[in-house]
Protein backbone atom coordinates (compact mmCIF):
# COMPACT_ATOMS: atom_id res chain seq x y z
CA UNK A 1 0.00 0.00 0.00
CA UNK A 2 1.44 3.37 -1.01
CA UNK A 3 0.68 6.74 0.58
CA UNK A 4 0.19 9.69 -1.80
CA UNK A 5 1.98 12.78 -0.68
CA UNK A 6 1.49 16.18 -2.25
CA UNK A 7 4.49 18.37 -2.53
CA UNK A 8 4.00 22.11 -1.95
CA UNK A 9 4.33 24.08 -5.20
CA UNK A 10 6.83 26.94 -4.96
CA UNK A 11 7.42 30.01 -7.10
CA UNK A 12 10.82 30.88 -8.59
CA UNK A 13 11.89 32.78 -5.45
CA UNK A 14 10.90 29.90 -3.16
CA UNK A 15 7.62 31.38 -1.90
CA UNK A 16 4.65 28.98 -1.71
CA UNK A 17 2.39 29.51 -4.72
CA UNK A 18 -0.72 29.81 -2.54
CA UNK A 19 0.81 32.64 -0.47
CA UNK A 20 2.08 34.38 -3.60
CA UNK A 21 -1.37 34.32 -5.19
CA UNK A 22 -2.96 35.67 -1.99
CA UNK A 23 -0.50 38.58 -1.84
CA UNK A 24 -1.06 39.33 -5.52
CA UNK A 25 -4.83 39.43 -4.95
CA UNK A 26 -4.40 41.81 -2.00
CA UNK A 27 -2.19 44.10 -4.09
CA UNK A 28 -4.79 44.11 -6.89
CA UNK A 29 -7.55 45.09 -4.44
CA UNK A 30 -5.41 47.89 -3.00
CA UNK A 31 -4.61 49.23 -6.49
CA UNK A 32 -8.31 49.11 -7.44
CA UNK A 33 -9.22 50.97 -4.24
CA UNK A 34 -6.62 53.65 -4.95
CA UNK A 35 -8.05 54.12 -8.45
CA UNK A 36 -11.57 54.55 -7.04
CA UNK A 37 -10.42 56.83 -4.18
CA UNK A 38 -10.39 60.13 -6.20
CA UNK A 39 -13.93 59.47 -7.48
CA UNK A 40 -15.08 58.62 -3.94
CA UNK A 41 -13.47 61.78 -2.55
CA UNK A 42 -15.13 63.88 -5.26
CA UNK A 43 -18.50 62.27 -4.46
CA UNK A 44 -18.07 62.99 -0.75
CA UNK A 45 -17.00 66.61 -1.22
CA UNK A 46 -19.45 67.55 -3.96
CA UNK A 47 -22.51 65.49 -3.00
CA UNK A 48 -22.60 63.71 0.37
CA UNK A 49 -21.20 66.55 2.53
CA UNK A 50 -23.41 69.28 0.94
CA UNK A 51 -26.51 67.13 1.48
CA UNK A 52 -25.46 66.59 5.09
CA UNK A 53 -25.05 70.35 5.51
CA UNK A 54 -28.45 70.82 3.88
CA UNK A 55 -30.10 68.45 6.35
CA UNK A 56 -28.40 70.09 9.32
CA UNK A 57 -29.24 73.63 8.22
CA UNK A 58 -32.91 72.74 7.67
CA UNK A 59 -33.47 71.83 11.33
CA UNK A 60 -30.86 74.01 13.10
CA UNK A 61 -32.45 76.76 15.21
CA UNK A 62 -29.80 77.51 17.84
CA UNK A 63 -29.21 81.12 16.82
CA UNK A 64 -31.94 82.75 18.93
CA UNK A 65 -31.06 80.57 21.94
CA UNK A 66 -27.48 81.81 21.75
CA UNK A 67 -28.73 85.39 21.55
CA UNK A 68 -31.28 85.16 24.43
CA UNK A 69 -29.93 82.53 26.90
CA UNK A 70 -31.31 84.23 30.06
CA UNK A 71 -34.69 84.83 28.46
CA UNK A 72 -35.21 81.20 27.48
CA UNK A 73 -34.18 79.98 30.94
CA UNK A 74 -37.28 81.72 32.33
CA UNK A 75 -39.56 81.46 29.31
CA UNK A 76 -41.18 78.12 30.24
CA UNK A 77 -42.35 79.62 33.55
CA UNK A 78 -44.56 82.13 31.70
CA UNK A 79 -48.15 81.00 30.91
CA UNK A 80 -48.38 83.25 27.79
CA UNK A 81 -51.87 84.48 28.74
CA UNK A 82 -50.69 88.02 29.55
CA UNK A 83 -47.53 90.09 29.33
CA UNK A 84 -44.53 88.50 31.11
CA UNK A 85 -43.47 89.50 34.57
CA UNK A 86 -40.56 91.69 35.64
CA UNK A 87 -38.07 88.78 35.72
CA UNK A 88 -38.54 87.96 32.01
CA UNK A 89 -38.26 91.63 31.03
CA UNK A 90 -35.05 91.90 33.04
CA UNK A 91 -33.63 88.78 31.34
CA UNK A 92 -34.49 90.21 27.90
CA UNK A 93 -32.88 93.55 28.85
CA UNK A 94 -29.64 91.85 29.91
CA UNK A 95 -29.54 89.63 26.81
CA UNK A 96 -30.04 92.54 24.41
CA UNK A 97 -27.58 94.90 26.10
CA UNK A 98 -24.78 92.32 26.39
CA UNK A 99 -25.23 90.62 23.00
CA UNK A 100 -22.50 90.63 20.40
CA UNK A 101 -23.37 92.94 17.49
CA UNK A 102 -22.90 90.24 14.84
CA UNK A 103 -24.94 87.67 16.79
CA UNK A 104 -27.67 90.24 17.37
CA UNK A 105 -27.93 90.99 13.67
CA UNK A 106 -28.14 87.33 12.63
CA UNK A 107 -30.55 86.35 15.41
CA UNK A 108 -32.96 89.21 14.76
CA UNK A 109 -33.15 88.22 11.08
CA UNK A 110 -34.30 84.78 12.27
CA UNK A 111 -36.77 86.36 14.74
CA UNK A 112 -38.20 88.50 11.96
CA UNK A 113 -39.30 85.34 10.14
CA UNK A 114 -41.76 84.65 12.97
CA UNK A 115 -43.13 88.16 13.53
CA UNK A 116 -42.24 91.07 11.29
CA UNK A 117 -40.78 93.92 13.34
CA UNK A 118 -38.51 92.01 15.70
CA UNK A 119 -35.34 93.21 13.99
CA UNK A 120 -36.16 96.92 14.15
CA UNK A 121 -37.49 96.53 17.70
CA UNK A 122 -34.29 94.99 19.05
CA UNK A 123 -31.90 97.28 17.14
CA UNK A 124 -33.69 100.46 18.24
CA UNK A 125 -34.11 99.17 21.80
CA UNK A 126 -30.39 98.38 22.14
CA UNK A 127 -29.65 102.08 21.67
CA UNK A 128 -32.45 103.17 24.01
CA UNK A 129 -31.50 100.64 26.71
CA UNK A 130 -28.22 102.51 27.28
CA UNK A 131 -30.29 105.17 29.03
CA UNK A 132 -31.75 102.64 31.51
CA UNK A 133 -29.57 102.28 34.61
CA UNK A 134 -31.75 100.04 36.78
CA UNK A 135 -35.19 98.47 37.16
CA UNK A 136 -38.07 98.12 37.11
CA UNK A 137 -37.29 97.02 33.55
CA UNK A 138 -40.78 96.22 32.31
CA UNK A 139 -42.04 99.78 32.55
CA UNK A 140 -38.78 101.25 31.24
CA UNK A 141 -38.65 98.90 28.21
CA UNK A 142 -42.25 99.61 27.21
CA UNK A 143 -41.54 103.30 27.56
CA UNK A 144 -38.44 102.93 25.35
CA UNK A 145 -40.47 101.14 22.67
CA UNK A 146 -44.21 100.45 22.86
CA UNK A 147 -43.88 97.12 21.03
CA UNK A 148 -42.40 95.57 24.18
CA UNK A 149 -45.95 95.85 25.48
CA UNK A 150 -47.41 93.75 22.62
CA UNK A 151 -47.84 90.13 23.65
CA UNK A 152 -47.44 88.71 20.11
CA UNK A 153 -43.70 89.41 20.16
CA UNK A 154 -43.23 87.54 23.43
CA UNK A 155 -45.43 84.63 22.33
CA UNK A 156 -43.47 84.21 19.11
CA UNK A 157 -40.37 83.31 21.16
CA UNK A 158 -42.02 79.96 21.91
CA UNK A 159 -41.56 78.90 18.29
CA UNK A 160 -37.80 79.57 18.60
CA UNK A 161 -37.21 78.03 22.03
CA UNK A 162 -35.68 74.74 20.83
CA UNK A 163 -32.22 74.23 19.34
CA UNK A 164 -33.68 72.06 16.60
CA UNK A 165 -37.00 72.53 14.85
CA UNK A 166 -39.20 71.25 12.03
CA UNK A 167 -40.56 74.75 11.60
CA UNK A 168 -38.81 75.33 8.28
CA UNK A 169 -40.49 72.26 6.81
CA UNK A 170 -43.86 73.49 8.06
CA UNK A 171 -43.18 76.93 6.55
CA UNK A 172 -42.54 75.21 3.22
CA UNK A 173 -46.21 74.18 3.21
CA UNK A 174 -47.68 77.42 4.62
CA UNK A 175 -47.84 76.09 8.19
CA UNK A 176 -46.06 77.15 11.37
CA UNK A 177 -45.72 76.54 15.09
CA UNK A 178 -47.45 78.95 17.47
CA UNK A 179 -46.06 79.86 20.88
CA UNK A 180 -47.45 76.63 22.38
CA UNK A 181 -45.85 74.45 19.67
CA UNK A 182 -49.20 73.73 18.02
CA UNK A 183 -49.26 73.55 14.22
CA UNK A 184 -51.35 76.31 12.65
CA UNK A 185 -51.75 77.83 9.18
CA UNK A 186 -49.77 80.87 8.14
CA UNK A 187 -51.69 84.16 7.86
CA UNK A 188 -53.49 84.38 4.53
CA UNK A 189 -51.20 87.10 3.21
CA UNK A 190 -48.17 84.81 3.72
CA UNK A 191 -49.58 81.66 2.09
CA UNK A 192 -47.59 81.32 -1.12
CA UNK A 193 -45.69 78.03 -1.03
CA UNK A 194 -48.53 75.54 -1.57
CA UNK A 195 -49.43 77.37 -4.77
CA UNK A 196 -45.79 77.28 -5.90
CA UNK A 197 -45.46 73.55 -5.17
CA UNK A 198 -48.60 72.85 -7.21
CA UNK A 199 -47.48 75.13 -10.05
CA UNK A 200 -44.03 73.48 -10.11
CA UNK A 201 -45.61 70.03 -10.37
CA UNK A 202 -48.04 71.11 -13.13
CA UNK A 203 -45.31 72.86 -15.15
CA UNK A 204 -42.98 69.86 -14.84
CA UNK A 205 -45.72 67.48 -15.96
CA UNK A 206 -46.72 69.68 -18.91
CA UNK A 207 -43.12 70.20 -20.04
CA UNK A 208 -42.48 66.45 -19.81
CA UNK A 209 -45.65 65.71 -21.81
CA UNK A 210 -44.77 68.16 -24.59
CA UNK A 211 -41.21 66.84 -24.70
CA UNK A 212 -42.54 63.31 -25.26
CA UNK A 213 -45.03 64.56 -27.85
CA UNK A 214 -42.40 66.48 -29.82
CA UNK A 215 -39.39 64.27 -29.12
CA UNK A 216 -40.79 60.84 -30.02
CA UNK A 217 -41.16 61.54 -33.78
CA UNK A 218 -37.69 63.13 -33.89
CA UNK A 219 -36.11 60.15 -32.11
CA UNK A 220 -37.94 57.77 -34.49
CA UNK A 221 -36.61 59.63 -37.52
CA UNK A 222 -33.09 59.63 -36.08
CA UNK A 223 -33.26 55.85 -35.63
CA UNK A 224 -34.81 54.98 -39.01
CA UNK A 225 -33.57 57.53 -41.57
CA UNK A 226 -30.43 56.86 -43.66
CA UNK A 227 -27.20 57.61 -41.84
CA UNK A 228 -26.34 60.76 -43.81
CA UNK A 229 -29.70 62.40 -43.09
CA UNK A 230 -29.90 61.18 -39.49
CA UNK A 231 -26.45 62.66 -38.78
CA UNK A 232 -27.63 66.07 -39.98
CA UNK A 233 -30.74 65.76 -37.80
CA UNK A 234 -28.60 64.73 -34.82
CA UNK A 235 -26.52 67.90 -35.27
CA UNK A 236 -29.74 69.92 -35.03
CA UNK A 237 -30.67 68.07 -31.82
CA UNK A 238 -27.24 68.63 -30.25
CA UNK A 239 -26.85 72.24 -31.40
CA UNK A 240 -28.54 73.70 -28.27
CA UNK A 241 -25.76 72.16 -26.15
CA UNK A 242 -23.25 74.26 -28.11
CA UNK A 243 -25.13 77.48 -27.38
CA UNK A 244 -25.24 79.38 -24.10
CA UNK A 245 -28.43 78.81 -22.12
CA UNK A 246 -28.72 82.54 -21.49
CA UNK A 247 -28.45 83.28 -25.22
CA UNK A 248 -31.25 80.82 -25.98
CA UNK A 249 -33.51 82.30 -23.30
CA UNK A 250 -32.91 85.86 -24.54
CA UNK A 251 -33.66 84.71 -28.10
CA UNK A 252 -36.99 83.31 -26.92
CA UNK A 253 -37.73 86.55 -25.06
CA UNK A 254 -37.27 88.45 -28.34
CA UNK A 255 -39.40 85.97 -30.30
CA UNK A 256 -42.30 85.69 -27.82
CA UNK A 257 -42.84 89.35 -26.95
CA UNK A 258 -45.96 91.06 -28.30
CA UNK A 259 -43.98 92.71 -31.10
CA UNK A 260 -41.85 89.61 -31.62
CA UNK A 261 -41.47 87.17 -34.50
CA UNK A 262 -44.14 84.72 -33.32
CA UNK A 263 -46.84 87.35 -32.87
CA UNK A 264 -45.92 89.03 -36.15
CA UNK A 265 -46.30 85.68 -37.93
CA UNK A 266 -49.70 85.05 -36.31
CA UNK A 267 -50.86 88.51 -37.42
CA UNK A 268 -49.53 87.89 -40.93
CA UNK A 269 -51.51 84.66 -41.39
CA UNK A 270 -54.60 86.20 -39.76
CA UNK A 271 -54.64 83.96 -36.70
CA UNK A 272 -54.86 87.02 -34.40
CA UNK A 273 -55.56 90.68 -35.05
CA UNK A 274 -52.91 93.36 -34.60
CA UNK A 275 -54.84 94.75 -31.61
CA UNK A 276 -55.14 91.37 -29.85
CA UNK A 277 -51.60 90.04 -29.95
CA UNK A 278 -50.93 87.08 -27.67
CA UNK A 279 -49.22 87.60 -24.31
CA UNK A 280 -46.57 84.87 -24.22
CA UNK A 281 -43.92 86.54 -22.07
CA UNK A 282 -43.66 86.87 -18.28
CA UNK A 283 -46.42 84.34 -17.68
CA UNK A 284 -47.16 80.63 -17.40
CA UNK A 285 -47.25 80.16 -21.19
CA UNK A 286 -43.77 81.56 -21.74
CA UNK A 287 -42.34 79.28 -19.05
CA UNK A 288 -43.84 76.18 -20.69
CA UNK A 289 -42.65 77.07 -24.21
CA UNK A 290 -39.07 77.93 -23.28
CA UNK A 291 -38.57 75.05 -20.84
CA UNK A 292 -39.90 72.58 -23.41
CA UNK A 293 -37.42 73.74 -26.05
CA UNK A 294 -34.49 73.68 -23.60
CA UNK A 295 -35.25 70.21 -22.19
CA UNK A 296 -36.28 68.57 -25.48
CA UNK A 297 -32.80 67.08 -26.22
CA UNK A 298 -32.84 65.36 -22.81
CA UNK A 299 -35.96 63.51 -23.98
CA UNK A 300 -34.82 62.75 -27.53
CA UNK A 301 -31.43 61.20 -26.74
CA UNK A 302 -32.59 58.41 -24.34
CA UNK A 303 -35.43 57.51 -26.71
CA UNK A 304 -33.05 57.45 -29.69
CA UNK A 305 -30.59 55.18 -27.87
CA UNK A 306 -33.35 52.59 -27.34
CA UNK A 307 -34.96 52.95 -30.78
CA UNK A 308 -31.58 52.47 -32.47
CA UNK A 309 -31.44 48.97 -31.00
CA UNK A 310 -34.91 47.93 -32.25
CA UNK A 311 -34.56 45.68 -35.28
CA UNK A 312 -36.73 46.65 -38.29
CA UNK A 313 -37.38 42.93 -38.80
CA UNK A 314 -40.02 43.02 -36.04
CA UNK A 315 -42.12 45.52 -37.99
CA UNK A 316 -41.65 43.55 -41.22
CA UNK A 317 -42.69 40.32 -39.51
CA UNK A 318 -45.82 41.94 -38.09
CA UNK A 319 -46.79 43.29 -41.52
CA UNK A 320 -46.10 39.90 -43.16
CA UNK A 321 -48.54 38.39 -40.65
CA UNK A 322 -51.25 40.77 -41.85
CA UNK A 323 -50.94 43.78 -39.52
CA UNK A 324 -51.35 47.23 -41.01
CA UNK A 325 -48.26 49.51 -40.68
CA UNK A 326 -50.02 51.70 -38.11
CA UNK A 327 -51.13 48.68 -36.06
CA UNK A 328 -47.65 47.14 -36.26
CA UNK A 329 -46.16 50.42 -35.05
CA UNK A 330 -48.56 50.64 -32.10
CA UNK A 331 -48.46 46.97 -31.08
CA UNK A 332 -44.83 46.13 -31.86
CA UNK A 333 -42.61 49.21 -32.09
CA UNK A 334 -43.97 51.45 -29.29
CA UNK A 335 -43.79 48.77 -26.54
CA UNK A 336 -40.13 48.14 -27.37
CA UNK A 337 -39.36 51.87 -27.20
CA UNK A 338 -40.99 52.40 -23.78
CA UNK A 339 -37.76 51.97 -21.75
CA UNK A 340 -36.29 54.96 -23.62
CA UNK A 341 -39.50 56.96 -23.12
CA UNK A 342 -39.44 56.17 -19.39
CA UNK A 343 -35.79 57.19 -19.07
CA UNK A 344 -36.48 60.45 -20.92
CA UNK A 345 -39.56 61.18 -18.81
CA UNK A 346 -37.76 60.71 -15.50
CA UNK A 347 -34.76 62.73 -16.69
CA UNK A 348 -36.79 65.67 -18.01
CA UNK A 349 -39.15 65.71 -15.03
CA UNK A 350 -36.27 65.70 -12.52
CA UNK A 351 -34.55 68.60 -14.28
CA UNK A 352 -37.82 70.54 -14.74
CA UNK A 353 -38.97 70.24 -11.13
CA UNK A 354 -35.87 72.05 -9.87
CA UNK A 355 -35.55 74.58 -12.70
CA UNK A 356 -35.32 78.25 -11.80
CA UNK A 357 -33.27 80.19 -14.41
CA UNK A 358 -35.86 80.09 -17.18
CA UNK A 359 -38.89 80.81 -14.92
CA UNK A 360 -36.97 83.70 -13.36
CA UNK A 361 -36.29 85.34 -16.73
CA UNK A 362 -39.47 84.61 -18.69
CA UNK A 363 -42.02 83.49 -16.10
CA UNK A 364 -42.89 86.76 -14.41
CA UNK A 365 -45.23 86.57 -11.43
CA UNK A 366 -47.39 83.74 -12.83
CA UNK A 367 -44.56 81.55 -14.10
CA UNK A 368 -42.21 81.34 -11.13
CA UNK A 369 -41.60 77.96 -9.54
CA UNK A 370 -40.42 76.68 -6.18
CA UNK A 371 -36.80 76.78 -7.38
CA UNK A 372 -37.08 80.56 -7.65
CA UNK A 373 -38.08 80.77 -3.98
CA UNK A 374 -35.11 78.60 -2.98
CA UNK A 375 -32.81 81.00 -4.85
CA UNK A 376 -34.58 84.01 -3.28
CA UNK A 377 -34.12 82.72 0.26
CA UNK A 378 -30.48 81.83 -0.40
CA UNK A 379 -29.49 85.13 -2.02
CA UNK A 380 -31.91 87.82 -0.87
CA UNK A 381 -33.80 87.02 2.34
CA UNK A 382 -30.86 84.92 3.67
CA UNK A 383 -33.33 82.44 5.17
CA UNK A 384 -31.01 79.51 4.59
CA UNK A 385 -32.98 77.21 6.88
CA UNK A 386 -36.12 77.54 4.76
CA UNK A 387 -34.13 77.27 1.52
CA UNK A 388 -32.45 74.09 2.81
CA UNK A 389 -35.80 72.58 3.83
CA UNK A 390 -37.28 73.28 0.40
CA UNK A 391 -34.21 71.87 -1.33
CA UNK A 392 -34.39 68.71 0.78
CA UNK A 393 -38.11 68.31 0.03
CA UNK A 394 -37.32 68.58 -3.70
CA UNK A 395 -34.52 66.03 -3.37
CA UNK A 396 -36.75 63.63 -1.43
CA UNK A 397 -39.52 63.98 -4.02
CA UNK A 398 -37.08 63.21 -6.84
CA UNK A 399 -35.73 60.13 -5.03
CA UNK A 400 -39.28 58.87 -4.39
CA UNK A 401 -40.15 59.32 -8.08
CA UNK A 402 -37.03 57.45 -9.13
CA UNK A 403 -37.82 54.67 -6.64
CA UNK A 404 -41.36 54.35 -8.02
CA UNK A 405 -40.02 54.28 -11.58
CA UNK A 406 -37.50 51.61 -10.65
CA UNK A 407 -40.21 49.51 -8.97
CA UNK A 408 -42.49 49.77 -12.01
CA UNK A 409 -39.88 49.12 -14.71
CA UNK A 410 -36.87 47.64 -12.97
CA UNK A 411 -33.32 48.95 -13.35
CA UNK A 412 -32.90 46.95 -16.55
CA UNK A 413 -35.73 48.91 -18.13
CA UNK A 414 -33.88 52.20 -18.01
CA UNK A 415 -31.55 53.10 -20.83
CA UNK A 416 -29.91 56.51 -20.71
CA UNK A 417 -27.71 56.05 -23.77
Amino acid sequence: MTTATSEQILTADGTPLKDSLRKSLVRSKIQASLLVLPAFAFLMIMFIIPIGQLMTRSIDDKLVNEFLPRTFELFDQWDQSDLPGEDLYEAMFLDVTTADKTLLGRATIRMNYEVSGWRSLVKKSKREFKKIDSGPYKEAMIKAHKRWGEIKYWQSLGAMADNYTLGYYLNSFDLRFDGNKDIISQPENRQVYNLLWWRTFVVSMMVTFFCVLLGYPVAYLLATLPLRISNLLMICVLMPFWTSLLVRIVAWMIMLQQEGVVNNFFVLIGLVSDENRLAMMYNFTGTIIVMTQILLPFMILPMYSVMKGISPNYMKAAQNLGAAPSLAFIRVYIPQSLPGVGAGVILVFIVAIGYYITPELVGGKDGRLIGNMVAYHMQTSLNWGLASAMGLILLTGILVLYWLYDKLTGSAGMKMG
